[in-house]
């Protein structure tokens, strides 16, 4: 670590760049920044919060010649620990940049395309493209809590449709320090924005260029363009997207930080009128077979088609009913401030003892609430230990249904419904919801559980064997285990909620060679943080971006000490 009157120069700095409302120290301040939604947390000289993508370079020279580490985090959505400090054992000291105030979305070629800054949620831009009946890579899941757009693309975020494959760019603008240790602005966007690097960022945040700068034939894809063709090889012996897919791994597409993004540039996609049906089966073959015929028989792919299984649904129905209940009430763009102000509480309350008390009363409260599900989904509940929500297109709804109904009568295994507009709604936002609701049961019952072993994983595109069997000595350690996630592309997330006194981390390790001996891949989709070990394509591409080690050092288990000694 550097002496102490370096470290007061260096924020002196950043506070002359950015201004001191903009520089946080103190821990109080710094808490909801360095502390992941799920899992890791640790220590930082600053939080600086830049008001321009200027002052965002400025603040990164500082930091890169004070020769401090440098973490980039837009909305600290992810749950793997992927944007904030990991521990105490730095060699260098931590400065996070956050960019959650540089919000901007621009809207090029009559909305075909976007150019997003860091700091622009998927809510936002899903608001913004409604006018040219258009829709961003995502639309729900990542977008219900605040998600960023550059997160997903950095972070190899897949999301739950299934014709548009993990978030992917080859058209980003991004800085990054080379082999000589010299910080350098790499624009890559397909657009002429000028030569220096304060004439193109000044010239992008203030939309400076006329449409003849703006590049398309020549350019490189800005959507993945070979899921669609991926996704339907039902037999083949690989997963079908994961996190260390080298051929999905290209310069700020896949890079987690190891990079500083200020721009991505992005194809926007069609709305599309369609419909939901609801699927309950107790035989894990004819959600196979549904997703053959779906997959492999219809021209078109079906839209989304979401897993869950009886266990999920019910505790997401119980400790995710506040969350459902808020994006019901006041929308997807209220949560990150609802977050927020929950982390304030939190971190008042934890300073008496009382950690957790928030979740206990929010629990409370809703437990007095009205019921939220539609009464069809949870008499399927009572019958079904498997459900799943299909979105068809309205085009291929009557070829669905009756594939379904001849499918059904030759069986008394499960049934389906053809979904309400309202009930179609709410099965997706029930299935999102499940997603945090093992946080929430965590943090009410601390007495007898000991964390959550969280995983995210791709299984094999002709597996058929999908339902997970724990060996005996392993299940008798889990309270819960959450099944649920994106079934057509067979990924899967899979909660433990373990019981007190387990160590979670040997549990995982544990998971990763039952996985391993299924020829599964994990992550599936989300960033490997500080929780999963990068694997050999994914360290290589880390350290071609970051020769140096200077970005969000440490993720994936590397190294953590400059120019990657060991």
């Amino acid at each position: 670590m550097q002496p102490q009157f370096n470290s007061q120069k260096t924020i002196q700095k950043l506070i002359d760049i950015v201004g001191k409302a903009h520089v946080m120290t103190r821990d109080s301040e710094t808490r909801l920044y360095r502390q992941g939604r799920r899992y890791g947390a640790g220590q930082v000289l600053a939080v600086v919060v830049p008001g321009s993508l200027l002052e965002q370079w400025h603040v990164l020279q500082t930091a890169i010649d004070a020769d401090c580490i440098v973490i980039m985090q837009a909305a600290n959505t992810g749950l793997t620990g992927g944007s904030t400090p990991f521990g105490d054992d730095y060699d260098r000291p931590v400065i996070l940049i956050s960019t959650r105030r540089l919000t901007g979305i621009q809207v090029i070629n009559e909305g075909k395309q976007v150019i997003c800054l860091p700091g622009a949620t998927l809510d936002r831009l899903e608001k913004q493209l409604a006018v040219f009946n258009r829709e961003p890579h995502s639309v729900i899941g990542s977008s219900c809590i605040g998600a960023s757009v550059l997160g997903g693309v950095c972070n190899n975020s897949g999301g739950a449709l299934v014709r548009r494959g993990p978030a992917y760019t080859e058209l980003a603008l991004y800085a990054r320090v080379n082999e000589s240790g010299q910080l350098q602005l790499i624009n890559h966007l397909g657009i002429e924005l000028g030569q220096t690097p304060e004439q193109i960022l000044s010239a992008l945040e203030h939309q400076h260029y006329q449409t003849d700068d703006i590049q398309y034939d020549t350019t490189g894809c800005a959507s993945d363009q070979h899921y669609a063709h991926d996704v339907r090889q039902v037999d083949q012996d690989t997963p079908a997207r994961f996190n260390a897919d080298p051929s999905r791994l290209f310069e700020a597409s896949g890079s987690a930080g190891k990079v500083c993004v200020f721009a991505v540039r992005l194809d926007s996609f069609e709305k599309i009128a369609s419909q939901v049906f609801y699927v309950g089966s107790n035989s894990p073959a004819d959600l196979t077979a549904i997703r053959r015929f779906l997959l492999q028989d219809l021209a078109r792919l079906p839209i989304a088609g979401e897993y869950i299984h009886r266990v999920a649904y019910d505790i997401g129905a119980k400790y995710g009913k506040d969350t459902f209940m808020f994006i019901e009430k006041f929308g997807t763009a209220n949560v990150p401030a609802a977050f927020a102000m929950k982390d304030k509480v939190d971190g008042y309350l934890e300073k008496f003892g009382m950690q957790g008390l928030s979740d206990k009363v929010l629990q409370l409260v809703t437990k007095f609430l009205p019921a939220h599900l539609p009464k069809r989904m949870n008499a399927f509940r009572d019958l079904y230990q498997h459900h799943l929500v299909l979105r068809i297109e309205n085009q291929d709804v009557a070829q669905v249904q009756q594939f379904l109904t001849e499918y059904f009568t030759a069986k008394d295994s499960g049934d389906y419904f053809l979904c309400d507009q309202d009930e179609g709604r709410k099965a997706f936002l029930h299935r999102f919801a499940v997603a945090g609701a093992a946080i929430r049961y965590r943090d009410t019952h601390r007495s007898e559980v000991e964390d959550i072993v969280a995983l995210d994983i791709a299984l094999r595109r002709n597996d058929s064997q999908w339902v997970e069997t724990l060996p005996q000595d392993m299940d008798d350690l889990i309270l819960h285990k959450l099944y649920y996630g994106h079934f057509l592309c067979h990924v899967f997330h899979q909660d433990y909620i373990v019981k007190k006194g387990v160590d979670p981390v040997a549990m995982e390790h544990q998971m990763w060679h039952l996985l391993d001996g299924r020829g599964a891949e994990y992550p599936a989709e989300h960033n490997v943080g500080h929780l999963y070990v990068a694997k050999p394509a994914l360290k290589q591409h880390y350290q071609h971006l970051d020769p140096s080690n200077c970005f969000n050092v440490g993720i994936g288990h590397t190294s953590k000490l400059k120019d990657w000694q060991a």
